[in-house]
């Protein structure tokens, strides 16, 4: 596979989403696991400049909690593309890429070239492949899904104001570049400042919607299923 546009996320199962704050847990009825939950910024993550100076990291999400560079089995980023140039090659490993802010890029496949721009579905991608990036006009902002394809399955999926979303995933989380108000089933609409992730992990199984208000098209869907969960 070189590259799919990733689609909409399709109605399934969902958890509880509690309201935004700093990482904790969430009470729960006896017998059910405690939920995890957190909302990040990115103004609160620093920046980590790319060992070849073509751009900046900023890191939202290792899952699951406590892992590091070397164990992780899901990656959340934010880069600032400034430069033209290949992307890292990451064997065995899925990748979702949506162009957040600037004109766009070219990615370069095997099979021919993708033109993203913030108008884009996300992109879903072998990271193997090392796609070759080509900026349109000046430096982009990206937002950048990374799943161990051993590990379980990924989704990313463009998040449209007033259309309900459901998924199965323990992982869901929502990212916005504009800001916007979060409803999870019946929970009052929690605000989510400009530039923000919010996620929550839970074994949960109770069917609630999220869904954006007031975001536009700015917002997006995430998930993870881990293997140990749909494998049951």
């Amino acid at each position: 596979m070189s590259g799919d546009a990733a689609p909409h996320f399709q109605p399934s199962r969902a958890h509880h989403a509690g309201a935004a704050g700093a990482p904790g847990r969430a009470l729960q009825p006896a017998g059910r696991v405690p939920a995890m939950k957190a909302l990040v910024t990115l103004a609160e993550v620093p920046a980590v400049p790319w060992k070849n100076g073509g751009g900046l990291t900023r890191e939202l999400l290792l899952w699951p909690p406590g892992s590091t560079a070397q164990d992780w089995q899901l990656r959340i980023s934010v880069a600032e593309i400034a430069r033209s140039g290949p992307f890292s090659a990451y064997p065995g490993i899925a990748r979702w890429f949506c162009v957040l802010q600037g004109a766009g890029v070219a990615l370069g496949f095997p099979d021919g070239p993708r033109v993203l721009t913030p108008d884009s579905p996300p992109l879903h991608f072998d990271g193997a492949l090392a796609p070759g990036c080509t900026l349109l006009a000046g430096t982009t902002l990206d937002l950048n899904l990374m799943a161990r394809q051993d590990a379980g399955r990924a989704e990313m999926g463009r998040a449209v104001a007033g259309v309900p979303w459901v998924s199965r995933a323990p992982l869901r989380a929502c990212f916005t570049i504009g800001g916007a108000r979060l409803a999870c089933g019946a929970a009052s609409p929690q605000a989510l400042p400009s530039g923000s992730l919010w996620w929550r992990d839970s074994d949960d199984t109770e069917a609630e919607a999220w869904q954006l208000t007031g975001a536009g098209d700015s917002g997006w869907w995430l998930a993870f299923e881990p293997l140990t969960h749909f494998s049951r």
